[in-house]
């Protein structure tokens, strides 16, 4: 059974929806009621800062608190959509932190967690102001599933800017609708 897990790198204030998360809303309906949706918010987490024992230390302790959540939704999930609105041309810093602690899990003796994240599907559902500045990040997102041997699925991108502006974008509201359809 598939289990999609949604990664929303959002940062607007409490009990406000941003278009990327719109957007991933109105994809994820079409799934098939049997597939497993888990949706977290990246910024109501509290992950530690990463911190880099590659050159001294060389291995990481298995993770604690939210970071151990983290990782065990992540090796759970059939499938991860980063849901990630542009900013400054790059990848929100929620994503990204949750991004670096993959260099940790990388390392974490007896874990193996490249070996389980080969195969799984990424997806990325962003919304930004111009598709052509969105790419650069998508581009990041490209070479970390193929460095974990991920399947990398074609992104979903949409108008973004003032909220609900991606509900004039018609071209994306229509790819939403059919994102999953191999899912």
């Amino acid at each position: 059974m598939s289990h999609f897990l949604f990664l929303n790198a959002s940062t607007r204030e409490p009990g406000h929806i941003g278009n990327t998360e719109t957007l991933a809303r109105r994809a994820a309906a079409v799934l098939p009621t049997e597939t497993k949706q888990t949706w977290c918010k990246l910024a109501d987490l509290e992950l530690p800062p990463f911190v880099d024992l590659r050159h001294t230390a060389g291995t990481y302790p298995m993770p604690m608190a939210d970071a151990k959540d983290m990782l065990d939704a992540t090796l759970a999930a059939t499938d991860l959509v980063f849901v990630s609105p542009v900013y400054w041309f790059s990848i929100p810093s929620p994503l990204k932190t949750y991004l670096d602690h993959w260099s940790a899990w990388l390392r974490v003796p007896g874990l193996d967690f490249k070996e389980k994240m080969a195969g799984k599907r990424l997806w990325v559902i962003a919304t930004s102001g111009n598709r052509d500045k969105a790419q650069p990040m998508l581009d990041s997102y490209r070479l970390c599933a193929e460095f974990l041997g991920m399947e990398w699925q074609q992104p979903l991108w949409g108008k973004g800017g003032a909220p609900d502006a991606v509900l004039s974008d018609e071209a994306a509201l229509a790819q939403a609708s059919t994102l999953f359809r191999s899912a």
